[in-house]
């Protein structure tokens, strides 16, 4: 915490109402919160909390339809409700900042990054258009960005994910606020990237005297950067205090519930379900006359539902809404029952078998990929450039019936082209995906309906894969009348199973997507995806974008079809502690090559992989001590998507890179134990020694 007593920002009372055509519905009820320079206070919450609504509150950029009922916005005891319009622009970017989740929703695409942040710069510190933009270079180098001369002259697309929220973060630290707001700045971002984020957050803490509100749905990142926590649940915030007291001593059901459903990136798989919380938050409406929790929590007792819960005073910096939580001091959320079977995988089992495949992306049209080059009469010609980008170089995977081959790595490394290249959604440029030895290439007719009915997909944002005009009974009747597996008689029926089967309401039937929560719409896909009784699903990244709570569910959702339908999996995500809580078996994947893969108990333990290290001390340990302690490897950012390699794909970015080898030659095949392979030209001694991230995993499985 900072050394100035006094708040910078505090919210006093807030309550905020929308307007709607169903009639007003309180988004955000009775909110508190106090935030002091030098300090980060976290805000976390299921989806429709009401996280994002206190932040616009603050930032007075509540959409037409809101309205604050009640309460104060004081900024260094200013209330920020009684400001004007013409002084809000004053305050905005100036005195108080907001970093947003999507960068290129904020960072205008005409205009370069450096002149963004210049514009900034001009219109509050009244600099000239030199000195801005020199101010520009130096913030965007003050927040990490390599050669920050050269990305100050470029286009927000011409950066990376990463790149792109470094500056927008150098744009909210123009003019030194006094408040900086973080609307869950690194969701969107794989788990390497996030990590370079959330080291320049606490970079950032030790150097600037500003207080930052820092809004997220995953408590590791709240480990890593957060001093104070406010745990909001149903418009009301249900607990807060320091980030300590709430991970090792929680008071409030839902606290405890939150922190059960993390998955642990243990070295030992325990093969136990995680903790979901069941249920759905509640809709908001009128005023709660019972406990909002009560619905989904374990340790309600006789009349504690019945009667409205009020935020109790523990000490001076403690506060839970539970009048039990005194009892509930220690106690554990309760295990869920693990039915899962295991599946036994021999190569006389195998479901899909991909070799050699390869995928060149090339641009389309006549004029694509023509240049000057030296030659001719004239002493220049047009030439062809064929070469494109390679997305998937050489890989070589097999799938046995009833087992989960979880796909790990970074945003671009290939995961997802691999991964529609097996469903046949893609046409490999070289190589084969074989089923029963037969390449599915070749399928036409009955044998390619057959393959589209066995091969499935559940893609990572139902939001765009879910039709939004279409009922849920008329998005999951199409793949059976298309395959024939129900009649116009028998559909109905059979939808309502499916529902029945991915635990949701039959009168879901009936609703819109929109009409439903992200983890409802995720489900819906995977009714739609297990609706052809297929043999193989491709589960791309299905629970990236979804709240701790409702992925944990996704999660145990997953296993429990596979057990009973004896699916196969390809488990597609960046998060090496997601992947560990499903997988069987892990390939990591660097720029369309595999770089390592094994039994999941083998790839967790040392020796690993450089890349796969990097992954492993990246991952957000929901463990405050843990994780402000851990030594992660910082990997510089990629130097771009390759063409061709002739030596290790990783040599740019890699920490142990051999110079005059890494870059010459294709790495060598090591095999720690039978099934466990590591492409790297360190041998397995030199990678045995570099075993950190397993260190901290085993006092993460301590702890």
């Amino acid at each position: 915490m900072g050394s100035d007593a006094q708040p910078v920002l505090e919210v006093e009372g807030l309550s905020i109402d929308y307007r709607t055509e169903a009639g007003t519905i309180r988004a955000v009820d009775g909110v508190t919160l106090a935030l002091r320079r030098g300090e980060v206070l976290g805000l976390v919450g299921e989806s429709g909390s009401g996280k994002s609504t206190i932040a616009s509150a603050v930032i007075r950029l509540l959409a037409a339809n809101a309205t604050v009922a009640s309460g104060r916005i004081l900024l260094a005891g200013e209330n920020l409700l009684e400001k004007s319009e013409v002084e809000l622009r004053e305050i905005r970017g100036n005195r108080l900042a907001i970093v947003f989740q999507n960068p290129l929703t904020s960072l205008t695409p005409s205009l370069r990054v450096g002149e963004q942040i210049a514009e900034i710069v001009r219109v509050h510190k009244q600099a000239s258009r030199e000195a801005a933009f020199a101010c520009a270079i130096e913030l965007l180098a003050r927040v990490g960005l390599p050669d920050p001369a050269t990305r100050a002259r470029s286009y927000p697309h011409q950066l990376s994910g990463g790149m792109q929220q470094r500056a927008m973060i150098a744009c909210a630290l123009a003019c030194d606020p006094d408040v900086l707001i973080m609307d869950e700045p690194t969701t969107a971002l794989d788990v390497t990237t996030e990590a370079n984020i959330l080291d320049l957050v606490a970079e950032l803490k030790q150097r600037v005297n500003a207080g930052i509100l820092y809004i997220t749905h995953d408590l590791g990142v709240v480990a890593r950067v957060c001093d104070r926590l406010a745990v909001l649940y149903a418009s009301q915030v249900v607990e807060q205090g320091s980030v300590e007291e709430l991970f090792y001593a929680p008071k409030h059901p839902y606290t405890i519930g939150l922190l059960a459903s993390v998955p642990r990136p243990t070295p030992a798989r325990t093969g136990k379900k995680l903790a979901a919380i069941p249920g759905r938050i509640p809709t908001l409406g009128s005023t709660p006359t019972s406990c909002a929790f009560g619905p989904r929590c374990p340790f309600a007792c006789n009349g504690c539902e019945e009667r409205v819960q009020t935020l109790q005073a523990i000490d001076a910096s403690r506060q839970t809404r539970c009048e039990r939580h005194a009892a509930l001091t220690g106690v554990a959320w309760p295990a869920p029952v693990s039915d899962a079977a295991v599946m036994p995988t021999t190569t006389e089992m195998r479901v899909v078998q991909a070799e050699d495949l390869t995928l060149i992306y090339r641009a389309d049209g006549w004029l694509a990929g023509v240049r000057l080059a030296r030659g001719g009469p004239l002493g220049l010609r047009l030439a062809r450039d064929d070469a494109g980008v390679l997305a998937v170089d050489g890989v070589s995977v097999a799938l046995c019936k009833g087992e989960t081959l979880g796909l790990v790595g970074e945003s671009g490394s290939g995961k997802s082209t691999l991964g529609r290249m097996l469903v046949k959604l893609l046409d490999p440029t070289r190589g084969r995906v074989l089923v029963e030895s037969n390449d599915i290439a070749q399928f036409t007719g009955a044998a390619l309906r057959a393959c589209r009915k066995s091969f499935q997909i559940v893609f990572q944002n139902p939001e765009s894969s879910l039709n939004p005009r279409h009922l849920i009974a008329d998005i999951l009747a199409r793949p059976l009348l298309v395959h024939r597996l129900a009649t116009a008689e028998t559909v109905a029926q059979r939808v309502c199973d499916l529902l029945r089967i991915v635990q949701l309401p039959i009168e879901y039937a009936e609703r819109y997507p929109h009409q439903l929560s992200g983890g409802e719409k995720q489900r819906v896909g995977i009714a739609r995806a297990i609706a052809t009784e297929p043999r193989f699903i491709v589960c791309d990244e299905p629970v990236t974008a979804l709240d701790v709570s409702v992925r944990a569910s996704i999660l145990n959702l997953l296993t429990d079809l596979q057990a009973r339908l004896g699916l196969t999996y390809l488990f597609i995500a960046h998060d090496l502690s997601v992947v560990r809580q499903v997988a069987d078996r892990v390939a990591v994947m660097y720029l369309g090559r595999i770089c390592e893969s094994g039994l999941v108990d083998d790839v967790f333990a040392p020796p690993h992989h450089p890349y796969t290290r990097a992954l492993l001390s990246a991952i957000p340990v929901p463990d405050p001590r843990i994780a402000r302690s851990a030594r992660r490897l910082r990997l510089p950012d990629p130097s771009g998507a390759p063409t061709t390699w002739s030596g290790c794909n990783f040599y740019d970015r890699c920490p142990v890179r051999i110079n005059g080898v890494c870059d010459r030659r294709p790495p060598t095949l090591r095999t720690p134990k039978a099934g466990h392979s590591i492409y790297c030209h360190h041998d397995l001694a030199a990678l045995q020694a570099q075993e950190a991230p397993a260190r901290e995993l085993a006092r993460t499985e301590a702890a």
